[in-house]
């Protein structure tokens, strides 16, 4: 064989080696490449980071609940009826 050769092959198994290492490296930090060769971060949250959004978001939904079913109560309904029948009895009151 060649000298050159030799060098080629060798040169081709060291990049291989490179990418490969390349490749696990950034998915062990979280950076994942998709088909056309764009990085994105994917972001590795840690258990407690996870559970406390987790909590939060629980959170959210129930105060979201909370104002769904409130404004369509009996309470509210009976609420707003009432106000409506003041502002009436107002509007008579200043004519």
């Amino acid at each position: 064989m060649s000298g050159w050769v030799i060098v080629a092959i060798i040169a081709i198994v060291v990049w291989g080696i490179v990418q490969i290492s390349r490749v696990r490296h950034r998915n062990e930090r979280g950076i994942l490449t998709d088909k056309e060769g764009n990085e994105s971060y994917a972001g590795q949250a840690t258990d407690t980071e996870a559970q406390r959004e987790i909590e939060e978001l629980r959170e959210r939904i129930k105060v979201l609940e909370r104002i769904a079913t409130e404004r369509n109560s009996v309470d509210a309904r009976e609420t707003k009826r009432i106000a409506s029948e003041i502002e009436a009895l107002r509007d008579k009151q200043a004519d």
